[in-house]
């Protein structure tokens, strides 16, 4: 379930923040690039917790850290400074335009990350 809702944001962000991109760039140039940003990771994050391995679980707690830190800082952002960001992006005011899933998203990925953590390597 997690992972298809991943999918989802993944899609939708990447879909949202090319046609912004392509159409609207003058108007919110930071927001649309924020919006692109946030599709990236959510691929990354998407492919990462689809994947096995050491590697891919570690790659899956890098993207879902950025993730709430980037949906952290730009809530905050996006409330402090209406002026910096003319229009949403997937982040802004936590995410609520998407019914905050993108605040909740990466706590839930994390802790299931914390859940599924592969086994510590046998040392020799």
């Amino acid at each position: 379930m997690l992972i298809a809702i991943y999918a989802t944001f993944a899609l939708a962000a990447t879909a949202r923040a090319g046609y912004q991109l392509s159409t609207r760039f003058s108007e919110a140039p930071v927001a649309y690039l924020l919006s692109a940003f946030a599709g990236l990771v959510y691929v990354l994050a998407t492919v990462a917790l689809v994947r096995v391995g050491r590697n891919w679980w570690r790659i899956a707690v890098s993207a879902v850290s950025v993730e709430l830190v980037g949906v952290l800082v730009v809530g905050t952002l996006s409330i402090l400074d209406r002026a910096a960001f003319p229009d949403a992006t997937v982040w802004s005011v936590f995410g609520r335009g998407y019914g905050f899933v993108p605040l909740i998203l990466p706590i839930l990925g994390l802790l299931w990350l914390r859940k599924t953590r592969p086994a510590p390597l046998p040392t020799e």
